[in-house]
């Protein structure tokens, strides 16, 4: 029996697991210490929660342990890694790299950047999202400090070439920074074998609470300098003072755990869906468009252009499921995403996107009824709605 309503926005957040409930519940009450109170056994037993939680956090990215630090998420990750690398070198430049479909956490903090003077380079992707390992060499200058490119995108599911990129940066002697918030838990990250060096990501898109995120940084070779974003305290190697949320690093953790054991079942079952539900809906319905890269994108993710059918509308007549439309706009006095743009995904349709996330608790039966439900539903839209008469690029272009 399905339960309704049916889940599948994933991708912007996830229930958390129960486990990791179970995991964080005593540090809310019995355990309910400070982890920097040293004289005493409640900030003693904080403390061990929070460095068990750091191990279980830095196994599933093979890290150290000390060169991960906690946060409040992926964000506030991402604007330690990209501001306190600008501020720690700017002596040596003041020059980022990064690409134009990241996350608004890291294309807001460059603009940020931007008004202070420092000089940002956008690089352009490819149909599929790919980011051009060519053009990023090419891009690097002398004064270049840092580059910062996501590893999967969190509209189109696109997988970049992580590994090249770091070797490129790594040989022209720049900084690699990724947001790697849609890829940890999903697939295998390993920050020596790919040669990152700084890496954000947040627990609750892997089935962990709101609130808490890391931050990877190496710690040798080179050794990393970096300005601390909160000032107050010594905790987290003074990169990051206040005191910690020991609940959700202790959940942050078991999530990690969880995640690392489960992956590679979880993704091969998640694909598989994926694809029945792709299959599926181009079976009931043409004029449908992938978005991203046919093979190189995460598993669970499905972003599609249903050719003349406004997105919102669509949403509206199937609101028993959670979905999230592939724009960042609800009207169109409202920018297009800025994802869909970069990739020229159909201008004519650009209101027309659609994102499905598949999770832990998506079954067969919800993806079975999906199919049916958006078959339906387009069709429907498409008999009713006067953009149907017209032409890809004609009058629903200009609407």
């Amino acid at each position: 029996m399905i339960k309704f309503p049916i889940y599948l926005d994933y991708h912007s957040t996830t229930p958390v697991d129960p486990k990791v409930v179970e995991a964080m519940l005593p540090y809310f009450t019995e355990k309910f210490g400070n982890a920097s109170s040293k004289s005493h056994i409640f900030g003693w037993n904080a403390e061990a929660a929070v460095e068990n939680a750091r191990k279980q956090v830095a196994r599933v990215i093979n890290a150290e342990y000390r060169d991960v630090i906690f946060t409040s998420g992926a964000t506030e990750s991402v604007n330690l890694a990209i501001k306190g690398i600008a501020e720690a070198y700017l002596p040596k430049g003041n020059h980022i790299i990064t690409s134009a479909i990241e996350h608004e956490a890291v294309l807001d903090t460059c603009k940020s950047l931007e008004r202070k003077g420092y000089e940002i380079t956008y690089l352009k992707v490819n149909e599929y999202g790919l980011v051009d390992v060519n053009e990023l060499k090419n891009s690097i200058k002398d004064n270049t400090i840092l580059v910062s490119v996501m590893y999967v995108n969190n509209e189109i599911g696109t997988i970049q070439p992580i590994n090249e990129i770091a070797a490129v940066c790594k040989s022209k002697g720049v900084l690699f920074h990724t947001d790697a918030t849609q890829a940890v838990g999903k697939i295998e990250v390993d920050v020596v074998k790919s040669g990152i060096d700084l890496l954000s990501f947040s627990s609750h898109k892997i089935y962990g609470p709101k609130g808490v995120g890391a931050f990877y940084i190496k710690s040798r070779f080179p050794k990393i300098r970096l300005t601390p974003r909160i000032d107050g305290g010594a905790q987290e190697r003074g990169l990051r003072a206040g005191t910690l949320n020991v609940p959700g690093i202790a959940g942050f953790g078991k999530a990690c755990e969880i995640a690392k054991a489960q992956m590679e079942e979880e993704m091969t079952r998640l694909t598989l869906l994926r694809d029945r539900l792709y299959n599926g809906i181009i079976s009931g319905l043409d004029g449908v468009k992938l978005n991203g890269h046919p093979s190189k994108r995460i598993g669970n993710n499905l972003n599609l252009t249903l050719k003349n059918v406004d997105s919102d509308a669509l949403l509206i007549a199937i609101k028993e499921i959670a979905l999230s439309t592939g724009s960042a706009c609800s009207s169109e006095s409202v920018e297009t995403s800025h994802v869909l743009k970069a990739i020229n995904s159909d201008n004519g349709h650009k209101h027309s996107a659609i994102r499905f996330g598949l999770g832990r608790y998506t079954t067969e039966e919800e993806i079975e009824y999906t199919i049916s439900k958006v078959v339906e539903k387009a069709q429907f839209l498409r008999k009713t709605s006067p953009l149907s008469s017209h032409s890809e690029e004609g009058e629903y272009a200009k609407k």
